[in-house]
C-alpha cells in the first residue's frame, strides 16, 4: 500500500507528502512464450468443438420454435417420402455394419513380465576386469579400453552376465548358451502365467525375436514343447533384427490378431550372450562387451474385448523404418571376424549418425498419427516458410511431449539416450526410465523398453490416458517405434523387476 508522511513546513503548516506512483508491470514481458503456444495448442485442439457450439445453439433455438403445426408439417414429409427414408436408412445400417466387420480390432497388452537373474550372476566392475584378466586373451590396450568403456557406459555395479561366463575360465557352449535362453524365457513366461492365470492352451500365436541365438529345434519350440501349447499355434522366430526386434515382433502379432478372431498372442523378447562374447582386442568389438547384458520380457496380448478391463495398455501405433541400404547403414552393428578368427559384434563409430537418419524418418511417419494438430500446423508453416525464403534456419521441431506423456527409449548405451533427449528436448524424467534401466539391468537388447516400462508403473507415474512412445534402434539400420495408451491407472505387477529396489532410484549416475 502506499503510505504517505507529514512534514512540518516553515510557516508551521503541515504539508503532505506522496510517494511517486509503483510503475504498472509490463505485462506483455511478462507473457512467456510457452504460455502462448499452450494457449495455441488448446485452441487448435478443440477448435472443431468450438465451431460446432454456434450450430448447436442456433439448431436448440430453432427447435424450441417448433408448434404443433410445425411437427404435424414435418410428419406428413416423411409420410410422403417414405422410400426416401427407408434407403437412407438402410445405407447408413448398411455402412454401420461394413464398418464395424472391417475395421482394425484393437490389441490390448494384458500384462508382460521382465525376467531377472538370480543374484549370483551379478557382475561388479572389478569382477569383470578380473576375469578379463585371468582368461589371458586381452592385451593391455584392450583392458585398459574395456575399463574406459565400464566407466563411461552409464551402468552399475549390478548389472548380470551368464553362468557360463562366471567360470573360471569361461566356458561358452551351445549347451551354456541353450541353458541361458532357457532360463531367461521360461523365467519371464513363468511370471506372465502367474500374474495373468492364463491357461498356456488359449494362446494361438506366438512370437519369439532373439538376433544372434537361433538354435535348431527353434527357440518357439522350445517354449511350445515346455508349455504343451496347443498344435495349431502360429509360431514364429524372428533372428538377426539387432535391438529394434522386440517392436517388430509386436507388429508381427498385432498384424495376426487381426486374423484369428478371439485369441492371444505372446511375445518372448530377448538376446543370447553366452556364445556371442568377444575374446580378442578389436576395440570396436570389445564395446558389446561391456554394454551387453542378460535380460528378457514375455509380453501377453489380446484381442478378445472382454479383456479390456483388466488389460493394461491398448496399443495404437506400431511404426517401423529403414534408414538406407548403403554399405555404412548395414556395417552400423554387425557380427564379424577379426585378424586371428574370432567372432564377436561390433559398433560402428557412425552408428549415432545412421540411428539419427533412421529416427527422422520414423518420427516423420509417427508424427501425423500421433501429435495435435497444433504442432502439425506449426511444423507445415515452418517448413512451407522455408521453402519460400530459402533460409537456412533450422525446422522447427514438433514437441512430442504434446503427444506423450511416457518416453521408453531403447537403452542401447548412455550416447543413445543423450541424443534423443536433446533432440527432442525431453525433461531429465522423461529419460530417467531409460537411464536407470541402463545403470541397474545395462544393456538388455530387445527387452529394454519392457524393463523402462516397469520402472515407470513402479514409480507410480502410469494413469489412465497416459500415452506411452517407446522406441528402439537395431542393425540394418533401423528404428520402431510402438505406441501405447494406459487403458486405467496402472500399479506394478506382483513379480515387477524394480519390487524391491525403486525406493533407491533414481540414482546420481558420474560419468
Amino acid at each position: 500500500m502506499a503510505t504517505s508522511s507529514h512534514h512540518p513546513s516553515a510557516a508551521g503548516a503541515t504539508v503532505e507528502i506522496h510517494p511517486p506512483p509503483r510503475p504498472l508491470p509490463n505485462f506483455l514481458a511478462s507473457v512467456k512464450l510457452k504460455h502462448v503456444k499452450l494457449g495455441y495448442h488448446y485452441l487448435m485442439s478443440h477448435l472443431f468443438t468450438l465451431c460446432l457450439v454456434p450450430l448447436f445453439a442456433i439448431t436448440v433455438v430453432r427447435v424450441s420454435q417448433l408448434n404443433v403445426n410445425d411437427i404435424a408439417i414435418l410428419y406428413n414429409h416423411f409420410q410422403h417420402n417414405l422410400i426416401t427414408v427407408f434407403a437412407l436408412s438402410g445405407a447408413v445400417v448398411l455402412g454401420s455394419t461394413a464398418y464395424l466387420m472391417t475395421r482394425p480390432r484393437p490389441v490390448y497388452l494384458v500384462d508382460y513380465s521382465c525376467y531377472r537373474p538370480p543374484d549370483n550372476l551379478k557382475v561388479k566392475f572389478d569382477v569383470f576386469m578380473e576375469r578379463s584378466r585371468l582368461h589371458g586373451g586381452f592385451d593391455e590396450s584392450a583392458l585398459g579400453f574395456q575399463q574406459k568403456i565400464l566407466e563411461r557406459s552409464g551402468l552399475g555395479e549390478e548389472t548380470y552376465l551368464p553362468e557360463a561366463l562366471h567360470q573360471i575360465p569361461p566356458a561358452p557352449s551351445m549347451a551354456a548358451a541353450r541353458k541361458e535362453a532357457e532360463d531367461v524365457m521360461f523365467g519371464a513366461l513363468e511370471n506372465l502365467f502367474k500374474s495373468t492365470k492364463i491357461n498356456p492352451k488359449d494362446i494361438g500365436i506366438l512370437v519369439v525375436n532373439c538376433s544372434l541365438f537361433n538354435p535348431t529345434p527353434s527357440l518357439s519350440a522350445m517354449i511350445v514343447n515346455k508349455y504343451k501349447l496347443r498344435g495349431n499355434i502360429k509360431t514364429f522366430n524372428l533372428g538377426g533384427m539387432g535391438c529394434s526386434a522386440g517392436v517388430i515382433a509386436v507388429d508381427l502379432a498385432k498384424d495376426m490378431l487381426q486374423v484369428h478372431r478371439s485369441t492371444y498372442a505372446v511375445v518372448v523378447s530377448m538376446e543370447n550372450i553366452t556364445q556371442n562374447w568377444y575374446f580378442g582386442n578389436k576395440k570396436s568389438m570389445l564395446i558389446p562387451n561391456c554394454l551387453f547384458r542378460v535380460g528378457g520380457a514375455a509380453v501377453l496380448l489380446s484381442n478378445k474385448s472382454s479383456d479390456k478391463r483388466r488389460a493394461k495398455y491398448k496399443l495404437l501405433h506400431t511404426v517401423r523404418t529403414h534408414c538406407g541400404s548403403d554399405d555404412t547403414a548395414f556395417n552400423c552393428v554387425y557380427q564379424e571376424q577379426d585378424d586371428t578368427g574370432k567372432v564377436g559384434v561390433s559398433l560402428s563409430k557412425d552408428l549415432m549418425a545412421i540411428a539419427g537418419g533412421a529416427l527422422k524418418a520414423n518420427i516423420t511417419t509417427l508424427g501425423p498419427l500421433v501429435l495435435p494438430i497444433s504442432e502439425q500446423v506449426l511444423f507445415f508453416v515452418s517448413l512451407i516458410a522455408r521453402r519460400i525464403m530459402n533460409t537456412k534456419q533450422k525446422p522447427y521441431i514438433p514437441d512430442f511431449k504434446l503427444a506423450f506423456d511416457h518416453f521408453c527409449i531403447h537403452a542401447g548405451g548412455r550416447a543413445v539416450i543423450d541424443e534423443l533427449e536433446k533432440n527432442l528436448q525431453l525433461s531429465e524424467q522423461h529419460v530417467e526410465p531409460s537411464r536407470m534401466t541402463l545403470y541397474r539391468f545395462g544393456n538388455t537388447s530387445s527387452s529394454s523398453i519392457w524393463y523402462e516400462l516397469a520402472y515407470t508403473e513402479a514409480k507410480g507415474r502410469m494413469q489412465k490416458g497416459n500415452r506411452v512412445w517407446q522406441i528402439a534402434f537395431g542393425s540394418g539400420f533401423k528404428c520402431n517405434s510402438a505406441v501405447w495408451e494406459a487403458v486405467r491407472a496402472v500399479k506394478p505387477s506382483e513379480h515387477n523387476p524394480w519390487a524391491d529396489c525403486i525406493h533407491k532410484f533414481p540414482v546420481e549416475i558420474s560419468l
